[in-house]
């Protein structure tokens, strides 16, 4: 009689449901991918936890035979978790959908460990080496809680997770950490840019770390402490714009805990199915935005510069392009446009202007508008990027949620009368997700509009 699996008997069915597993892990991955890929056209750094403050502490481990003598459970099957010592950490405290922080997001705290103090063993280096990344999010502290996203807004009552278990020696665990104290200053709202930001200046934050198994009771294994990192020096990414890096709030550092275990912490295969095609969805270097700072270091005006003087016209030729003859010269129609206050008046879709730049429309110069229909307004700005005084005027145009567009607007003189050309893409915000082959005739219709207003207003004197 043949045997399924030597010394196995029930090993086909096993077997069968790991590769049901990892089929179902696989499509989920591949679906998680594609989410990420569609918001890094948005996000192109960072897609998620797009801000973040950078944090340096230290991890006191009890280890297992600090547990037993507390009448804990003593081994967790970890190695990292069972061998008792101070471990320094970098991390990275982040909200990860980036909205507004006066909402609650997903939390998200990531850290770095080195080797225990005295332990050489890592990378010979000390209590210096690098060991392994874990990624903690916001979830619930119970079961099923503990495998579910949760939204705070409060980070003291906030409860982490990592989700998805490690494959220990004796099976699955999870890590968990919960707030212990936070900074004297700090009030508990989880933000990257305001009070707790300020508050991890003055002191630390405390968090207990647990383990517990997929359904068992949290264990505490040790007391982590961190801090604001003055400046993250060295370990750049040269995905990260200037800003970010001279910021000195974040970091640079991208934590990965596939590639950067912990020792004696395995993974699961179906959950590295479901993680690494969005991790490297979300690091795969992006084309640049029109807008975003150069890495070569020129500034804007010497882009600007640039394309008038060679590229200009390619340009236009990717974007969404309308033109018209208007039945007045060019002087007038520039008129009209150099009259910030006239704006709503012309362009499709803004309702009122609030306040304008003096020196409109000089490079640099701003107008405030308000977008939409009473009472769903939005207030935001279009700034001047590149002017060829009675030619030609380059804009950003600003309607977040809705993102940014570029608006380029080319006056050409043909005696008594003028050819108007208005070109415009997204450059930035969730209208970049829509594809090209839908906006551009949604734009086209806009700017039809848009020229045809201008073009009454100029021949009736507006601006004069």
């Amino acid at each position: 009689m043949k045997r399924r699996f030597s010394g196995d008997p029930g090993g086909a069915p096993r077997r069968t449901s790991s590769r049901a597993s990892n089929r179902a892990a696989d499509l989920a991955g591949h679906g998680f991918a594609a989410v990420f890929r569609a918001i890094k056209a948005v996000r192109p750094v960072r897609p998620i936890h797009p801000r973040g403050i950078s944090l340096v502490g230290e991890l006191n481990l009890t280890g297992a035979a600090g547990r037993a003598a507390a009448g804990l459970p003593a081994a967790s099957g970890i190695a990292w978790l069972d061998d008792a010592g101070t471990r320094q950490v970098r991390g990275r405290f982040s909200r990860s959908v980036g909205l507004p922080e006066s909402l609650p997001d997903i939390l998200g705290l990531a850290l770095r460990t080195s080797a225990a103090s005295g332990d050489t063993g890592a990378a010979g280096a000390g209590d210096s080496a690098d060991v392994g990344d874990v990624l903690f999010a916001s979830t619930g502290w119970g079961v099923p809680g503990r495998f579910m996203l949760l939204p705070k807004l409060d980070v003291g009552s906030a409860r982490f997770t990592t989700l998805m278990p490690y494959r220990g020696a004796n099976g699955p665990v999870l890590l968990g950490l919960r707030t212990v104290s936070l900074p004297g200053r700090a009030t508990g709202r989880a933000d990257t840019r305001g009070n707790f930001k300020e508050s991890l200046a003055t002191g630390d934050w405390t968090l207990a770390l647990h383990y517990a198994t997929p359904a068992g009771r949290w264990v505490q294994a040790g007391l982590l402490h961190l801090r604001a990192a003055a400046h993250d020096a060295g370990h750049t990414d040269s995905t990260e714009t200037d800003s970010t890096k001279t910021e000195g709030a974040d970091t640079a550092i991208r934590f990965d805990p596939l590639k950067h275990p912990l020792p004696g912490a395995g993974t699961y295969p179906w959950a590295r199915r479901l993680r690494e095609r969005s991790y490297r969805a979300a690091r795969r270097p992006s084309p640049r935005i029109i807008g975003a700072p150069d890495p070569a270091g020129f500034t804007a005006a010497d882009r600007n510069s640039a394309n008038r003087r060679h590229g200009s016209a390619d340009e236009r030729n990717t974007m969404s392009t309308v033109t018209q003859v208007f039945n007045s010269p060019a002087s007038s129609v520039w008129k009209v446009i150099a009259d910030g206050w006239l704006y709503s008046g012309w362009v499709v879709g803004a309702s009122r202007i609030r306040s304008v730049d003096a020196h409109w429309p000089e490079v640099g110069s701003l107008l405030h508008h308000s977008v939409g229909s009473w009472p769903l307004l939005i207030n935001d700005s279009t700034k001047v990027t590149a002017a060829d005084p009675g030619r030609q005027l380059e804009l950003i145009a600003r309607g977040w949620p809705i993102g940014e567009a570029k608006v380029v607007i080319t006056l050409e003189e043909l005696g008594e009368q003028c050819r108007v050309t208005m070109s415009e893409d997204a450059v930035r915000g969730p209208g970049l997700a829509v594809p090209k082959a839908l906006r551009d005739p949604i734009i086209t219709v806009r700017n039809r509009e848009t020229l045809q207003r201008l073009e009454l207003m100029a021949a009736g004197g507006a601006g004069n």
